[in-house]
């Protein structure tokens, strides 16, 4: 999966600076190239093709052919769980962790109190009041995740305040998840809000830098696109994302991304829409 994905991501980067060629922009804004961002979106990929071929493997009753393709779907999602369960910033999974020790260290506890060591019980309820305040943290924290307001949408095109390309927002955290070193490459400690604000994959513009494709962004490093941006907008990832644009001229996600995220629907004022991604716009 990841060989394909390599391939993929080099056939792009060959294709798109054969047909455009870059415009001489400065390196600065590849600080915020993301692999894992670009992994992410592969592997989203991969997930609905195997999909649509178990479906379709079905319909024409290749019943070893599905079970085949079933065991690789499972593959990939376990690295979908995987990966979430890596991303910095998953205060539910940390809760839980938490309520999991608080657990452990209380019956340890009742262990000492019954077998009269009371010294290692004093340190035991210690360590109870800290993981106490500690999971009180962490679950407030998951609480404000859970209701973080985010500035963009899906499909979203913006531009960037900085390096002023444009793009496409196609994924959303509500921190940085980035690992440490990507973090200090792209300067987050130096933004005004640090890491702990939402950050979005967003799709470049091929003609504008090639070799950028996927970036991660910081919201305040952003900003929505004018009337006048809002133009041709070329990138090899949007026609499995997105249906279409809607009649603002922004791009209308697949029900999948949607999901994924767990953002709802959204429609330009204008639009009348009857199934889910058909627009009369």
């Amino acid at each position: 999966m990841k060989a394909n994905g390599r391939r993929m991501n080099a056939a792009v980067r060959t294709n798109a600076r054969w047909l455009f060629g870059g415009d001489g922009r400065s390196n600065d804004a590849r600080l915020e190239r993301s692999e894992s961002a670009n992994e992410d979106i592969l592997i989203f990929y991969f997930q609905m093709d195997l999909q649509t071929r178990i479906q379709y493997a079905l319909n024409i009753e290749q019943f070893d052919v599905a079970k085949q393709l079933r065991e690789k779907l499972t593959e990939i999602e376990t690295e979908i769980i995987r990966q979430r369960e890596a991303k910095r910033g998953s205060p539910k999974t940390e809760a839980q962790d938490k309520a999991l020790n608080l657990l452990r260290v209380r019956a340890d506890l009742q262990k000492a109190i019954d077998s009269e060591n009371y010294a290692l019980a004093a340190g035991l309820r210690d360590d109870i009041a800290k993981l106490e305040a500690e999971s009180l943290a962490v679950s407030a924290k998951a609480l404000a995740y859970q209701n973080v307001k985010y500035a963009f949408r899906l499909g979203q095109k913006v531009r960037h305040n900085i390096h002023g390309y444009r793009g496409v927002i196609c994924g959303m955290d509500p921190v940085c998840c980035e690992s440490k070193s990507w973090m200090e490459t792209a300067n987050v400690e130096k933004l005004s809000k640090g890491p702990n604000q939402p950050f979005y994959q967003v799709l470049v513009d091929v003609y504008v830098d090639p070799e950028l494709l996927v970036a991660y962004v910081a919201e305040e490093n952003l900003s929505p696109a004018e009337e006048s941006e809002k133009g041709r907008f070329d990138h090899p990832y949007i026609e499995f994302l997105f249906y279409g644009e809607d009649t603002a001229g922004d791009f209308i996600p697949i029900k999948q991304l949607r999901e994924k995220y767990d953002q709802p629907r959204y429609e330009a004022s204008g639009d009348e829409s009857d199934n889910d991604g058909n627009t009369n716009s």
